[in-house]
Order: structure tokens, then C-alpha cells, then sequence
């Protein structure tokens, strides 16, 4: 009976710890919990629970040439400056890779379960949004090596300005700027109310069990097309219990 007993206080007390995670949708009331990690207690490097970029670091430094000024040479393809790519949001739009090439992650995407998570892939919250459509792009994954453990070990303010990539299933890939890291957080709130293209990262802060959450928060920068190859990388998720 132990092992029973102690499978319940690893799904269900965490569940209970996190009621703030509860959302309402459209079709009913759902009850779901920020996924948790197994695996020995990993070490916060970091005292605060919130670090944030000042504000005038949020926006992309663009600098642009003073008025009257004669355009740049269409020789020189450095200063040839791309049309922005606009992208309408598209309900069949989901994540398939993500990197963060300075923090050595980079994996493939797929839809979370509602179950204990996948190893060797990150997951999305299908409950909240899809890049382009809006809202906040939530993904999760162990902080186990070759998944988000860069995010738990790695410093705060080391993060602030580092950029993520996200791809999608229709080729596009979506550049963001960190711009906060959350430690020992309990709820979704943050990411429920943001009305704009966001990407939030989610790894663990201990063993099976612990409620606190790493959280990464990104502003969305650009999006570019990208190859079919790239952007739709098989994935291979195990089951890590």
C-alpha cells in the first residue's frame, strides 16, 4: 500500500498546492496542474523570486538612419533590411521546436498530456495559446540534462536578453527576448491574463512533489519563415517515471 499511497501525494497534493492553476474554459470547468519533475533536488542559484529587465531593455535596438538621409546600397545585402513578416493567427497553429541556443536547449514540442510529463521533449499547455494567436505560449519540460535544466541552474540575470526560438507546425519560426525569470511559483496567473504573443518556459525547482516553479518569460521579437526539416523535428518522448 505505500507505493499507492505514495504515488497519490505526488499528483494529487501538488494539484491541490496549485488550485490557482485552475482555468475556466469555454466548454467547462477543467482542472489542471503545473506539471511537476522528478529526478534529485536541484539548487536555485538565485535569492529573488522575480528578476525582470529594466524597461528600456525590453524593446529590440533598432537604430534607423537620421531623416533626408540617402538609403542604403542594394549592393551590400548587410544593410538590406527584410519585410516583416506578418502572421495571422491560425487556430491549427501548434509549437514544434524549441531552442535556446546560448542555454544548449533545444527540443522538440508536443502536446501535453494530462498525465505525469514526457522525457527527451518539451510540452505545451493546450488550454492557453499558440505563437501568433495572441496570448501566451506556455511550454514545459523536466529540469533533467538535455531539456530545461539550463533554466533552473543557469542565474537569473544571466537569462535577462538571451533569445528563444520557437517553431511551429506551418514553418514558421518566432523569435523572443527573455525579459523575467520566476522562481517558486505556485500558479498560471501570469501567463493567464497576458494578451499579447508571449512565450513562458517552465521547468522544476525539485523532486516529484514540489510545488515552486521555475517560470521564463519572453516578448516576442520577429517571426521569419523557416525550412519544413527544421521547424517539424521528429520527436521521441519516453516515459521518465
Amino acid at each position: 500500500m505505500e507505493p499507492r499511497r505514495d504515488r497519490v501525494q505526488d499528483r494529487i497534493l501538488p494539484a491541490v498546492l496549485t488550485a490557482l492553476g485552475v482555468t475556466f474554459l469555454a466548454a467547462g470547468l477543467l482542472t489542471w496542474t503545473v506539471p511537476v519533475e522528478a529526478g534529485p533536488p536541484p539548487s536555485v542559484p538565485d535569492d529573488g523570486a522575480i528578476v525582470s529587465a529594466p524597461p528600456e531593455s525590453l524593446e529590440p535596438a533598432i537604430t534607423l538612419p537620421p531623416l533626408g538621409s540617402a538609403p542604403p546600397s542594394s549592393g551590400d545585402p548587410t544593410l538590406q533590411t527584410p519585410e516583416p513578416l506578418v502572421v495571422e493567427p491560425d487556430p491549427d497553429r501548434v509549437a514544434t521546436r524549441v531552442r535556446v541556443k546560448a542555454l544548449d536547449i533545444n527540443l522538440p514540442v508536443i502536446r501535453g498530456n494530462d498525465d505525469y510529463p514526457l522525457c527527451n521533449v518539451a510540452m505545451y499547455i493546450r488550454q492557453l495559446s499558440q505563437p501568433g494567436n495572441g496570448g501566451a505560449t506556455y511550454l514545459y519540460a523536466h529540469a533533467r540534462p538535455g531539456m530545461f535544466e539550463p533554466l533552473l541552474r543557469t542565474r537569473a540575470s544571466q537569462q535577462l536578453g538571451m533569445i528563444a526560438e520557437v517553431w511551429t507546425n506551418d514553418d514558421l519560426k518566432f523569435l523572443y527576448r527573455i525579459i523575467e525569470v520566476r522562481r517558486h511559483q505556485t500558479s498560471l496567473d501570469g501567463p493567464r491574463k497576458v494578451k499579447r504573443d508571449e512565450l513562458w518556459l517552465q521547468t522544476s525547482e525539485g523532486p516529484r512533489g514540489t510545488v515552486g516553479k521555475t517560470q521564463v518569460r519572453a516578448k516576442l521579437l520577429s517571426v521569419e519563415r523557416s525550412a519544413h526539416g527544421p521547424a517539424n523535428p521528429t520527436p521521441k518522448p519516453v516515459n521518465c517515471e
